[in-house]
């Protein structure tokens, strides 16, 4: 009685996650769909900026970093201008903690697609088994009709969850060494702005210009 009992709960929770499995794929396909068109923008960006190969020195030039940086590094720049104003004793942490908020936005995006190469295939695969109890199920009682029409919904879930995954991989892949060289380069051009401040070089005069303009 109570092993019955237990096969029929395990068999109404595996009937009731379905729908949502169903409904979750369709949505992080769409989701899938979007970062894709955000990773193709992103790209197209990258390949109009000119190559900074050794010439990180130039990364406290404004001109410079509009022609070679991508968008989250010149975000950064500009952050990193406003805290050029603050006083000697807090602008070193300030300036730490505002790369280190970068660094964990850069972080969250690849995050984002981490969930996706996970959870797509998973998805798919559970989609996948449960029409199939229930077709192997209308199997035993001769339904071929029912056997047939939850085969496809079991393959169909299985290749919408790979697909998914397989996107998601690729684009987590290459937006991961995106990232990583951005990252370079923000905290490259921290060390340079540092520099020079300390300094008191002329290099930076343009910065602190833009910095009270803004």
């Amino acid at each position: 009685m109570i092993f019955a009992f237990l096969k029929t709960y395990i068999y109404l929770i595996s009937a009731a996650l379905f729908t949502p499995v169903v409904v979750l794929l369709a949505g992080l396909s769409v989701w899938v769909l979007v970062m894709l068109g955000i990773f193709c923008a992103d790209g197209f960006e990258r390949l109009r900026l000119k190559p900074i190969k050794n010439q990180l020195e130039k990364l406290t030039d404004p001109e410079f970093i509009k022609k070679s940086c991508s968008h989250p590094v010149r975000a950064y720049y500009h952050d990193l201008k406003r805290l050029l104003v603050t006083t000697e004793t807090t602008r070193d942490i300030k300036i730490e903690n505002l790369l280190q908020h970068h660094r964990l936005q850069l972080g969250k995006k690849l995050d984002r697609l981490m969930i996706l190469v996970r959870t797509g295939p998973g998805l798919g695969l559970i989609g996948t088994l449960i029409p199939m109890g229930t077709g192997l199920a209308a199997l035993g009682q001769g339904d071929m009709t029912r056997l047939s029409a939850d085969l496809v919904i079991a393959f169909t879930t299985t290749v919408v969850g790979m697909a998914i995954g397989l996107i998601a991989f690729v684009l987590y892949t290459v937006l991961k060494r995106w990232k990583q060289e951005d990252l370079r380069y923000m905290e490259c051009m921290t060390e340079f702005v540092m520099l020079n401040v300390d300094k008191g070089e002329g290099s930076t005069e343009g910065c602190d210009r833009e910095t009270r303009a803004a």
